[in-house]
This record gives C-alpha cells, structure tokens and sequence, in this order.
C-alpha cells in the first residue's frame, strides 16, 4: 500500500493557527534559510506576521562568485524596499562563501552521473542536506525557536526531500544528552509553493524589481541549463 503523501501546507496551518490562538508578549523566533530575494519574498509576506524572522543566506553551491554576490546584493535591496521585512524588522545574516564545502559535502566531483542529472535528483538532496544542516546548527547555537527555508517554494525543489531533512536535524538534536546540546530548535515544516506561493513570488519580483535568476546556482545547473538550450 502507498503510504498517504503529507500535505506539508495544512501541517504549517496547524502550527500558526496554535501561535496566534494563544499569542505571546513577542513573536518566535524564525531562522529562515533562503537562497535569493525572489524566493524570500512571498515567505516573508506570509510568515512575518506569525514569527520575527531573521535570513540565513548560506549557499557556497551558488557559482560563480558573481553570481553569488548578485543574488545577495537582491536581497538586502528587497529587505530594505519590502514594508513587511522592514515593518517587521527581518534581519540578515550572511554566511561564509566557500565553493569548496560544496565541492566536499556533495562529492559531486567524483560521481560524474551526479553532474548531469536533472533537478530534483540526488545532488539537490546533497545540497538541501548541506546548506540546511549548516543553517540548522546556527539556529540551535543562537536559541531559534524554529527554523526552515525559503527552498519549497521552487517547483524545480522535492519538498518530501526537503521536509525529510529538516525533520531528521530536529530529531538528530534532540537525541543529544542535555548537558551537551544547544537548544533544540523546531522544524518548521513548509512546502511554500502551494496556495499560489509560487505565482505570488513572481508577482512580487515584478512589483520591486526583482532580478530572477534562470537556473538553480551550482555549476552543474547552470551547465545542464546550457545543454538543455542547444
């Protein structure tokens, strides 16, 4: 029999309707991974009224450095025109750019059937796993109440994938003895493409200005894209 598929959407519904029944003196907090400002921006839109978010940009995938820097510099423009991120106060925080955590964390390097297959596959699942982990440790260190990331919202991204790993970080945390882990932070289950989330996205990138990117940020998507239109 085939399991039943989650509805990831409805299981959010849930959580923030138990926040706001019984709100409290200040928001949770909300460390939200994201990987550019055209995904950040209907998240935000959504989630700022619930928690006080703080963006995680942590993607060492994204090639070139340009490339990098072009989508990072997007998004502190959006965070500073948005009157929900400025309202709300979301902060920034941007982490270290080095391609080669990539390189080593994925192994892609070394499986050349990796390299070619399309999005969705088992290097995305590799690069989900690495970029949340990383953000998942920063969200425990500095005591978040939650944490997820802006990834479910692509049509291109496996939110089961994605779900899966946040879940398993969570629990991973949780099994550590209490004299030695920081706060467990929950996992914030999403899939932000639902509901129109997606659609919304594009409309607001139109409404600010918003450069979007045309293919996912590591080196092989941007090959296969190239490939793909030859």
């Amino acid at each position: 029999m085939t399991a039943k598929k989650r509805d990831y959407q409805k299981e959010l519904d849930k959580i923030i309707q138990s926040i706001t029944a019984s709100p409290a003196a200040s928001k949770p907090t909300l460390l939200l991974h994201a990987c550019c400002a055209p995904c950040s921006s209907y998240v935000i839109e959504y989630l700022s009224h619930v928690f006080a978010i703080t963006i995680y940009y942590y993607n060492p995938n994204i090639h070139p450095q340009a490339e990098y820097v072009r989508r990072l510099e997007e998004l502190k423009k959006f965070l500073h025109t948005f009157p929900l991120a400025t309202q709300n106060s979301v902060t920034l925080v941007v982490a270290d750019y080095n391609p080669q955590d990539y390189f080593e964390a994925t192994n892609v390097q070394n499986e050349p059937a990796l390299q070619t297959e399309p999005e969705k596959g088992e290097r995305c699942r590799r690069c989900y796993q690495f970029r949340l982990h990383r953000a998942y440790e920063y969200a425990c260190e500095h005591s978040f109440d939650w944490f997820t990331t802006t990834l479910s919202i692509s049509p291109h991204k496996d939110a089961d994938k994605i779900n899966a790993i946040g879940e398993a970080l969570q629990v991973t945390q949780q099994l550590q003895p209490l004299s030695t882990r920081a706060q467990v932070t929950q996992f914030l289950p999403s899939n932000f493409k639902k509901r129109g989330g997606f659609l919304r996205s594009t409309q607001l990138s139109a409404e600010y200005g918003l450069w979007r990117q045309d293919y996912c940020g590591c080196v092989y998507s941007k090959q296969n894209m190239a490939h793909a239109d030859t």
